[in-house]
């Protein structure tokens, strides 16, 4: 499956009727979705560690895994709602990434490093 063909069934998904508006309902539930599952995969993570001795099964990995695909719908969905798709998304985190690299920027804080 390629990028494209993901994005627009996962979008098929979607129970909100798409606006324009930041505080759209559906564009809150997305970003609080994005949130709440980041947190689960650090829920995870922490279970690992304090359960586990940081050691992971195939099994951990792949509900981690799982975790991730939530986090790529609700990233998906955010995106669209602004006018982006994920090829896009991924476009300009590349160049971005890169140009740190180029520039010996990976290490610091800040967005335009």
């Amino acid at each position: 499956m390629n990028i494209q063909d993901y994005s627009k069934q996962a979008m098929s998904t979607d129970v909100f009727e798409r606006t324009d508006s930041i505080s759209d309902p559906g564009m809150l539930e997305k970003v609080f979705g994005l949130v709440g599952e980041a947190g689960e995969v650090a829920e995870k993570f922490k279970k690992l560690l304090r359960d586990k001795g940081g050691e992971a099964t195939d099994e951990d990995k792949k509900e981690i895994a799982k975790e991730l695909g939530d986090i790529l719908w609700y990233v998906n969905s955010v995106a669209n709602y602004l006018d982006y798709d994920l090829e896009q998304i991924a476009t300009m985190n590349l160049e971005k990434v890169l140009s740190r690299q180029q520039r010996g920027m990976t290490t610091g804080s800040g967005d335009n490093r």
